[in-house]
């Protein structure tokens, strides 16, 4: 059985933007299991446990990035924001505020 993850009616919406939104659904998916292998971790104590769930978790980060990368090149003015945030030093909310002004 399916979920609700349109806010239109899915047989009106193009095929591009039903996939965009399975995206979205799947990386909202993906960042629940990685917060709840991040919590069971901190509380786990048998070290094996600890190691196999830091895989998973490590698994479903892969994903989230790979759904991050596929809804970047749909939207190249996301990937143009991004690129001023990301991997740079400094105070987040003001590099968001100068890729966002950048970006037009």
């Amino acid at each position: 059985m399916g979920f609700v993850q349109y806010h239109e009616t899915a047989s009106e919406l193009p095929e591009e933007t039903r996939a965009f939104a399975r995206i979205i659904a799947s990386m909202a998916e993906e960042a629940d299991a990685i917060n709840s292998y991040e919590q069971r971790m901190v509380v786990e104590k048998n070290g094996i446990a600890r190691a196999i769930m830091g895989n998973a978790q490590q698994e479903e980060f892969k994903h989230f990035g790979m759904e991050l990368e596929f809804l970047l090149r749909a939207k190249p003015k996301w990937r143009t924001i991004l690129q001023g945030i990301l991997f740079k030093d400094g105070d987040i909310v003001a590099l968001g505020s100068a890729a966002e002004k950048s970006a037009g």
